[in-house]
């Protein structure tokens, strides 16, 4: 986790998707007509119902921000800054990879009032782009996080994020949620980890630098996702507002445990076809395939005659240019699963079912 230009220690990390804001001009509508002041109104029968509807969801983020804040924390690195949730009471706090980077010790700061904690790593998981660090000492009244449930996650579900945004501890952001089951690849640019990471929520919840590895929570103060991503525009050269990408919470919980009970991810989950490749071009330099660099002895594309120098241009029905669209394609599978891959070797097409490894 590199400094940013701004001076901000934590930067955006980024993924360049193509996405094209659209600018509208917004009309700022004055409450009065030349200078006189509005009359005082009372609230009619009418009115009354959506302001009550307005102070009961008022008064839902505010118990939600009570509930829940407490439980989110700020990790500070030698060379920046990010978030993260209190998983257990043993004082086990998971994170983004791309929060810790190389950093072996922590400061983390709660919302208690404690004080800065050291903290230590206790392993990091760069290919789902999360980490686990652990309190060297727990303090009175730190506050684990509840989990949700990821499959009960639905479109249009109020949501808040919470975390450091900026270094601003504390911060909560609203939004809803936008999409799921995004398969979304992290750029390695800003020191990001360059994951593929599989059913991802979308949030119109601002995640900016700092906000990586907090919480997203519903309105039951349930954590269901770890902000981690912020779309990029590409037309602007920077954030797209109102794009977001959060870790689902099975994702953390199955990650994570397997960290704190292993010290390491012994059961990734994620299927692999076992080759080291590289995107080949054109000769007019458009991507058209993965051409297989190395493959891993005893792994699935050697078992199925992929050689070296073959070409993948097709996993099932998705087609292949890059690697990753490879790797995309990858995440809608488990280790195990049987896959009709197609490839080119000298010029010719072949195709070949591959029973999937794991990563």
């Amino acid at each position: 986790m590199d400094g940013s230009r701004n001076g901000i220690r934590d930067r955006v990390h980024r993924l360049v998707l193509p996405v094209i804001a659209a600018l509208g001009t917004v009309a700022l509508l004055g409450g009065c007509t030349n200078g006189a002041s509005p009359s005082p109104t009372r609230a009619g029968p009418a009115e009354a119902g959506p302001r009550r509807a307005t102070n009961e969801l008022q008064e839902d983020y505010q118990k939600v921000i009570k509930d829940v804040l407490p439980s989110v924390v700020q990790i500070e690195t030698a060379s920046g800054l990010g978030s993260g949730i209190v998983y257990d009471d043993k004082g086990h706090v998971v994170t983004n990879a791309h929060v810790v980077g190389r950093a072996r010790d922590f400061k983390v700061t709660a919302s208690t009032g404690s004080g800065a904690l050291k903290a230590k790593l206790v392993a990091t998981y760069p290919e789902q782009d999360l980490a686990v660090v652990r309190l060297d000492q727990v303090p009175a009244g730190l506050k684990t996080a509840k989990l949700g449930d990821s499959s009960k996650v639905e479109v249009g579900h109020i949501v808040l994020a919470m975390g450091s945004p900026l270094g601003l501890s504390s911060s909560v952001t609203q939004g809803i949620v936008s999409a799921v089951g995004r398969t979304v690849s992290e750029s390695q640019e800003g020191g990001g980890t360059g994951a593929t990471i599989a059913n991802m929520v979308q949030t119109s919840a601002a995640i900016n630098p700092g906000n990586s590895g907090g919480a997203l929570v519903n309105l039951d103060s349930e954590v269901i996702g770890v902000p981690t991503l912020a779309a990029a525009d590409p037309e602007l050269g920077d954030t797209a507002p109102g794009i977001g990408f959060a870790i689902p919470v099975s994702t953390v919980k199955r990650i994570a445990d397997q960290i704190i009970k292993d010290g390491r991810v012994t059961d990734s989950g994620r299927a692999a076809l076992g080759i080291t490749g590289r995107t080949l071009l054109d000769d007019t330099f458009t991507p058209v395939g993965v051409a297989v660099v190395e493959t891993v002895e005893g792994g699935a594309a050697e078992e199925a005659g992929i050689r070296v120098q073959d070409v993948i241009t097709k996993l099932g029905d998705t087609g292949i240019t890059t690697i990753t669209s490879l790797a995309e394609a990858l995440a809608a599978y488990q280790p195990g699963d049987k896959v009709r891959t197609t490839y080119l070797r000298d010029g010719s097409e072949r195709t070949a079912e591959v029973t999937l490894g794991e990563i």
